[in-house]
């Protein structure tokens, strides 16, 4: 195909040569617009599950505002719902996805531990208050000592209850930590057996409407933790960089859409809430315990703040810890992450990559 350069050296001073070149350029545009060439645009499959601050991308994709980026930068987007959080995780570790949404520290102990390099695109949002404890007939944290507590193991609310003890000079020994579905923590608060449990939104807003149930501490209480991500496989973007323009861009452009003090912004709102399984009031409620990263500047900022790799570093105890770090592991830095600010673990293994590129070329307005 001619470039504007290659036309400007072979141009002569002749009709007959330019209305040639004229010709030349206009077959190689119509050539690259044919159904056949559109056909070839490469495909990336994006899994999302229902949570406050990925409801945007259901939305986004429901709106045309995937595919519309997606065409700007000639790649085509299947954005697809997986019921199952840590299955769509999984299904991402093992090649099946390109990018899914996930927390901080489940892009640590789940691809990065399996050896998968992965990058967090975009910093979406932080919990805020959308995940805590509650318990039974008791309002004080302290209450906690010599309970089970119902929740995922080796979750974010794992990881939250072990930094909310902390604060009342206690650890794990002081409770039995009893591993629940999702799907069971809402029934099993019901029984009279189960008197405390950690979990996040939407489960968290309908435990705390129950009798004699008291939410006693709350991921406000350490704010910037537990971090929402949408992460992509390294090598995937490393190969593809409009992909991560496409991604990014589109998620602005929604974001921006629900801010809208309007028609568009009120739909938008009402869809992610009947998405998620509530009313607008109730998403309302949610977002309002979510620090959301509405303007990509501000992404950035917490993205290159040396906290963030301060808080990987917890992240990564924690997992150590616990085991999550792979069988192998001789220490909490046996995983390399990489956050603009340093790594944090071994340079050599580097398997988690905080990349702010994409977002601050969208702060940029160069998307």
């Amino acid at each position: 195909m001619y470039t504007f350069s290659s036309i400007l050296r072979n141009i002569s001073s002749t009709r007959k040569t330019i209305s040639r070149l004229i010709l030349s350029v206009a077959v190689c545009f119509s050539f690259l617009s044919s159904p056949a060439i559109a056909e070839d645009k490469p495909t990336f499959r994006l899994a999302w599950s229902i949570y406050v601050g990925w409801m945007p991308w259901d939305y986004g994709n429901n709106a045309g505002i995937i595919k519309k980026w997606g065409d700007k930068y000639g790649v085509n987007i299947d954005v697809v719902q997986v019921n199952d959080y840590i299955e769509s995780i999984n299904q991402y570790t093992a090649g099946s996805f390109d990018a899914t949404v996930m927390t901080n520290m489940d892009a640590l102990t789940i691809p990065a531990a399996s050896g998968v390099d992965s990058t967090a695109l975009i910093v979406g949002d932080f919990s805020n208050g959308n995940d805590g404890i509650v318990l039974k007939s008791a309002d004080k944290l302290a209450d906690i000592k010599g309970q089970r507590v119902n929740l995922v193991e080796l979750s974010v609310s794992h990881y939250l209850l072990a930094r909310a003890l902390e604060t009342v000079d206690m650890t794990e020994r002081d409770v039995t930590v009893v591993n629940t579905t999702d799907a069971d923590l809402v029934p099993a608060f019901v029984t009279e057996d189960v008197t405390a449990v950690t979990t996040w939104n939407p489960l968290l807003a309908e435990i705390i409407k129950m009798p004699n149930a008291n939410k006693v501490f709350d991921s406000s209480m350490i704010p910037g933790e537990i971090i929402d991500l949408l992460v992509v496989n390294t090598d995937t973007l490393a190969q593809h960089p409009e992909l991560g323009k496409a991604l990014t861009g589109a998620w602005y452009e929604i974001l921006a859409t629900m801010q809208q003090d309007n028609e568009a912004g009120a739909k938008a709102l009402e869809f992610m809430a009947a998405a998620s399984g509530t009313d607008l009031a109730g998403y309302k409620d949610q977002l309002a315990s979510t620090k959301m990263f509405y303007k990509p500047a501000d992404a950035v900022a917490f993205t290159e703040s040396a906290a963030l790799k301060d808080t990987m570093a917890k992240v990564a105890e924690f997992s150590f810890k616990h085991g999550l770090l792979g069988e192998g592991a001789p220490d909490a830095g046996f995983i390399g992450i990489a956050t603009p600010a340093g790594v944090f673990g071994d340079e050599q293994n580097i398997t988690l990559r905080f990349n702010p590129d994409y977002m601050a070329m969208a702060a940029d307005n160069a998307l």
